[in-house]
């Protein structure tokens, strides 16, 4: 196993790595709308991208890239801005990893979107 942190996404708000990689496997730990300074960008597309952004910088630290990713996780604490979220969502993700979408009373830092994701190493 190999833990991993990317210079490139936001430090970690709690006790954990970026990403594991297990074998053929990287699980990428839930990102949030933050920038590397810690700042949380205003519209809630702009959030979206920039917790997408911060799981491609983290498989770019593991040699991978979203096309790598076979599963995805969202956590939303607004389920109706689910239609809204699926046209940011659908930008990045055009191969279709299998995905779910759940609605939470809360996140880290307020967050109203995390984004978690699985990769598959081998092509």
């Amino acid at each position: 196993m190999e833990f991993v942190n990317s210079p490139d996404a936001p430090r970690p708000v709690g006790p954990y790595s970026h990403a594991v990689m297990a074998g053929d496997f990287v699980f990428v730990s839930g990102q949030i709308p933050l920038d590397k300074e810690g700042r949380v960008p205003e519209s809630f597309e702009e959030r979206v991208k920039r917790a997408i952004e911060n799981v491609r910088a983290i498989l770019r630290a593991c040699g991978l890239d979203l096309r790598n990713v076979v599963k995805v996780t969202v956590y939303l604490r607004d389920i109706s801005r689910f239609e809204e979220f699926n046209e940011v969502y659908a930008r990045y993700f055009t191969h279709k990893p299998a995905r779910a979408v759940v609605e939470v009373s809360n996140l880290p830092k307020n967050a109203d979107v995390e984004i978690e994701v699985i990769a598959y190493a081998k092509s």
